[in-house]
């Protein structure tokens, strides 16, 4: 399969120019390996796995005789199987004014986070990479910043062909894993399977220290039929049959292996008796579709659960696109005591960028009056508006337009 361009690539480089160490996280099979070995091309940079148990009985056991064998610059995949590894990069990053000796790639997992950030501060700069989005899939790189006005999505508008239910829904249901990318319906359906029990259940195994692969299975399904609600932990405890904080651990840890996001609700004084429930939805949205049953890209399009299934793909595809921005900015949704709802809120710069989702080619345009809750608070209200199936970007006001989700 040829090399598909990850937009990580320019931020990685740019961070491995200014730091000791990189390390780059995200869910298995995204494409971390491939990336950093494709960028090492022409190089003197080594390459070890920790998947190899030799490796990593001697990463953990003599961490200065590991790095003899394996001196930088290095690439160490897998890195979360030997924190043992993290204090003696440290020295070698202090002995050294080079930078960009470590480039290492791991899982989220909280506990290796939490060690590497310890052991690493002020040396290793942590990115993450999701799986392909639709624009990696086209080769396209947008030329602006997505700040969400009119303009900004015209100018998007002249790099890409016009929005496309079936094209849309073919991506939804095969998902951003580059193995899943080419391969037949069967095959795709094949390699989920695999997945779930080679690598989701060896790591749920390891770091969840979760036993009980039937119960987890079920778990595992009540999620991906959950995607974009709020989370009900009895739901999904009923559903795998354990209790509710030990449903909380299992999604805890499912999120920490960049199987699902969790969005936090909206917080703000000014905006009384918000809810406290995260919404779930799933990083890949082909998992999901597996895990619910939907066979086929079009008895996914046509069923009862499309409209989730199309929110979680907006969300999907404004993480990925967040992950390799210059900006870092922070995504909620906000939920009154009476039910009023608005799907997604982009801060940054203290402005708020408030975005309604439906699966719509004309979606009702009266949805952006919910909007002016936002008038309660300190923030400002910044650009936004409906991402939605039409063809063309579409003004609403001054502030908010229909934006074609292929824009994002």
């Amino acid at each position: 399969m040829e090399y598909i361009s990850r937009h990580l690539e320019r931020k990685f480089l740019l961070m491995s120019k200014s730091f000791k160490a990189v390390l780059v996280t995200g869910a298995r099979q995204v494409g971390k390996t491939t990336m950093l070995r494709h960028l090492a091309e022409g190089q003197n940079r080594s390459y070890v796995s920790l998947d190899s148990l030799k490796n990593r009985q001697l990463a953990r056991t003599d961490p200065e005789l590991f790095f003899q064998r394996h001196r930088p610059p290095v690439i160490i995949d897998e890195a979360q199987h030997a924190p043992e590894l993290f204090p003696q990069i440290k020295v070698i990053c202090d002995e050294s004014e080079d930078n960009g000796l470590f480039w290492l790639t791991g899982s989220q997992h909280f506990g290796m986070m939490e060690r590497v950030r310890e052991s690493l501060a002020g040396r290793v700069i942590i990115l993450v990479l999701h799986g392909l989005s639709q624009t990696e899939k086209a080769g396209v790189v947008f030329g602006n910043e997505m700040d969400f006005s009119f303009p900004c999505l015209q100018a998007r508008q002249q790099q890409v062909p016009k929005n496309d239910l079936v094209d849309v829904f073919r991506h939804i249901w095969r998902g951003g894993m580059p193995k899943a990318l080419l391969a037949a319906p069967e095959e795709t359906l094949e390699y989920f399977e695999s997945y779930i029990s080679s690598f989701l259940m060896k790591d749920v195994g390891e770091f969840g220290r979760v036993t009980d692969s039937l119960r987890f299975g079920a778990f595992l399904t009540a999620c991906a039929a959950l995607v974009g609600r709020q989370v009900n932990y009895k739901t999904l405890a009923d559903a795998a049959g354990v209790s509710q904080p030990t449903a909380k651990d299992w999604l805890l840890l499912l999120e920490g292996l960049g199987i699902v996001h969790l969005m936090r609700p909206y917080y703000n004084n000014a905006l009384k008796r918000l809810t406290k429930a995260p919404k779930l939805y799933f990083c890949d949205t082909g998992l999901a579709a597996f895990l619910t049953s939907w066979l086929t890209p079009e008895t996914l399009m046509d069923g009862a659960a499309n409209g989730y299934f199309f929110e979680n793909y907006v969300v999907a595809e404004l993480l990925k696109s967040y992950s390799v921005s210059p900006e870092k900015p922070k995504m909620t949704y906000f939920r009154d005591s009476n039910s009023k709802e608005i799907d997604v809120f982009i801060e940054k710069n203290n402005f708020i960028h408030p975005l309604e989702i439906k699966l719509s080619g004309n979606p009702d345009i009266r949805e952006v009056k919910k909007f002016s809750v936002l008038e309660k608070t300190a923030a400002r209200i910044g650009t936004g508006g409906i991402v939605c199936m039409c063809e063309d970007p579409f003004p609403i006001d001054r502030l908010n337009s229909l934006i074609p989700c292929n824009l994002i």
